[in-house]
């Protein structure tokens, strides 16, 4: 089948207009369920109440009941006496007012003469008897007086019928998503069944040759299929139901047939993959054969190659969708497309995000003509002027976990080609602004024992997160010189002096009073294969012609030490092929290698043991944290320090090969 084109490409905001003028509500019926399993639900018609509640004057209090006009002019120097079972009737919370009786004073306001003792935390007999049991802890006979020091009103600590709801009035409306409070009013309302909307139904297929389910095993290009596990629980959540199908291969005929198959049965069709221009792309083709393809292509990225259209149902049109099948594009265009339908159906609001003003760490550059969405992590500096700060992290469309670490979303506008940095923006939040607030941002050198750091930090304190971004050592310095982190984390060697991180530190933070904090003594080396199958066993092997090297970023401490180590050396990086190849974090390198686009490259001991590598010595370095010590009083900085010094930390730490946690938690220098 030959290639795809974007011919029908629009704008976000056309190909929402175009789409929401089509099919802004699905056609759903009703159904009428149990009120207990109404959770989530939304009402269908309003909720109207069968029986008062109270249906009865009850006492609010543990007490007498009495009538006010009886204690006219009671006083502590004038009490009047009541008779119990004449006067004045014993009631428990919660019981009917008897007959001719208009209050109820507090059991604690009531004097009981004679021998009859009363605790709180008895229970109180009820108003016919006369006695009670002799374990309890006191004896009333109804013909004992009590002596009442001051008057009442009439209803005073009484409950009266329909004090919270009356019958016939309006308990929730339509159009309302049932709350647990919601169940407890209907039923309290003498409802037991509520007509609720039937959740829109709708049919994911995933596609794809490449396509396996989770768990099995993996072969050089496959792909796990999560795609549809996501999507599915975003319908869920916004108040749909979903239902996967089977997964779908490369086949235009076999994809057709299943979308006519499902229609039948879907309030709305997801197909996801194979919304792009691909020669195996098929969706824009076959939305056109079984019905009307109305937008092929937005300019938002991730989620260009979107494909929304109108095919046949079992009874009227339905819409139809095409997800690209990177994750991130498929989440962000479920959210811009697939969401407002599914709400305006159930009468529901768009669930809007919260958004704030911050200031970004760096420089982003954006496509002209397309609508960037940015994911980023969300610091809070409540000394900047503006005190929220973002730091980009990557972007691409299939990084899944941009968007678990992610804080929030900005969005760069279609006709901008990008923002300086320091430009203030906003951001979508994608959790809480207390959960924001209690961030703490490190940016700097990358490490496997910052995980376990984060994990003991959130073990004590739930509320507190540690985001990393990964930028080097010597970008988490000048981060830190421009107060965009909490703390960086370095490895820096210096050349002249031979020594770790504080000749950087005078050196670039001269003005700033901080903490430096050993972590641990590491092992850096080269990574290889298991068995070694090039065998290299130093650094003059990287010059070899059948040797490909993956290294570290400029600025990352293991590519100024590598470079320290081949001019030690007189090795030359010109001589090394793919010295320009650069990765990010240690696990990355490890990665590449694993997938053969590298025979070795530099990195620690416990990233090559978590991938099965070997692993050849070339250096020890130590692995610092460094923070402002006006932020060593702030209480996730307290906390932090807290968890590096803890027997769990420690624990855990010691599991990972190529570490030397003697110095774990050293104060090495507070002032330079």
């Amino acid at each position: 089948m030959k290639q795809n084109v974007y011919l029908m490409m629009k704008s976000l905001e056309e190909a929402k207009n175009i789409w929401q003028e089509r099919c802004g509500r699905l056609r759903i019926g009703r159904e009428l369920i149990c009120v207990e399993h109404s959770l989530g639900r939304v009402t269908a018609e309003s909720v109207i109440a069968m029986v008062c509640s109270p249906h009865y004057h009850s006492a609010a209090m543990d007490g007498i009941a009495v009538r006010a006009e009886n204690l006219i002019g009671a006083s502590e120097t004038s009490p009047i006496n009541l008779v119990l079972g004449r006067d004045a009737v014993l009631l428990n919370t919660g019981n009917p007012l008897p007959q001719g009786m208009d209050a109820v004073i507090k059991i604690e306001d009531v004097y009981i003469q004679g021998e009859a003792t009363f605790s709180p935390q008895s229970p109180i007999p009820d108003s016919q008897f006369t006695s009670v049991s002799s374990d309890s802890q006191f004896a009333i006979r109804n013909s004992q007086l009590v002596e009442v020091m001051t008057p009442v009103v009439p209803c005073q600590h009484v409950r009266l019928v329909g004090e919270d709801i009356v019958a016939g009035e309006t308990v929730l409306a339509i159009n309302h998503s049932i709350r647990a409070q919601d169940i407890g009013a209907i039923l309290a309302a003498g409802v037991v069944n509520v007509w609720v909307k039937k959740k829109p139904r709708v049919i994911i297929i995933p596609t794809g040759d490449e396509l396996v389910q989770p768990g099995e095993s993996l072969k050089p290009g496959a792909i796990i299929e999560f795609n549809s596990r996501m999507l599915s629980s975003m319908i869920n959540e916004w108040g749909g139901e979903a239902i996967v199908s089977e997964i779908m291969p490369d086949s235009y005929e076999r994809i057709r047939d299943k979308v006519f198959e499902v229609a039948a049965l879907a309030d709305m069709v997801i197909i996801n993959a194979g919304s792009s221009a691909g020669t195996k792309d098929y969706t824009a083709q076959i939305i056109r054969e079984l019905g009307e393809l109305l937008v092929h292509g937005v300019t938002m990225m991730p989620g260009k190659p979107v494909a929304l259209g109108i095919i046949e149902g079992s009874d009227s049109s339905i819409p139809i969708v095409g997800i690209p099948g990177f994750p991130v594009s498929a989440l962000l265009a479920m959210e811009e497309f697939v969401m407002p339908v599914i709400r305006h159906t159930l009468g529901l609001n768009i669930i809007q995000r919260e958004k704030i003003k911050a200031v970004i760490t760096q420089k982003i550059a954006s496509r002209l003509g397309m609508e960037e969405f940015i994911r980023v992590g969300v610091g809070y500096f409540p000394e900047r002027e503006t005190a929220f700060v973002a730091v980009p992290q990557r972007k691409g469309a299939g990084i899944i976990t941009s968007m678990v670490k992610a804080d929030g979303i900005l969005r760069i506008p279609r006709l901008c080609e990008g923002l300086e940095d320091n430009s203030i923006v906003e951001v979508e939040l994608l959790k809480s602004r207390q959960q924001i607030e209690s961030n703490i941002i490190l940016i700097g050198s990358h490490d496997n024992m910052l995980d376990i750091l984060s994990d003991c930090l959130t073990i004590e304190h739930p509320q507190m997160s540690l985001c990393a971004t990964n930028v080097g050592s010597l970008g988490g310095l000048l981060a830190l010189r421009r107060g965009d982190c909490h703390l960086t984390t370095s490895h820096l060697l210096d050349k002249d002096t031979g020594t770790y991180n504080l000749p950087y530190i005078k050196r670039f933070l001269p003005d700033m009073d901080v903490s430096v904090i050993t972590i641990a003594w590491r092992e850096q080396g080269l990574i290889v294969k298991e068995g070694n199958p090039k065998n290299i066993h130093g650094l003059k092997d990287l010059i070899r012609d059948d040797v490909v090297f993956v290294n570290r970023q400029k600025g990352a401490g293991t590519r100024i030490l590598l470079d320290y180590e081949l001019n030690e050396a007189g090795i030359s990086s010109s001589n090394i092929r793919g010295y320009e190849i650069e990765v990010f974090t240690h696990m990355a390198v490890c990665a590449s290698i694993d997938a053969g686009t590298a025979d070795v490259g530099l990195g620690i001991m416990a990233s090559a043991d978590v991938f099965g590598m070997d692993f050849v010595p070339i250096a020890r370095e130590r692995y610092d944290m460094i923070i402002p010590r006006k932020n060593l009083s702030l209480p996730g900085i307290s906390a932090l320090l807290e968890a590096i010094n803890s027997s769990e930390f420690y624990s855990r730490a010691a599991l990972l090969k190529g570490y030397d946690l003697n110095e774990c938690g050293h104060q090495i220098v507070c002032k330079l």
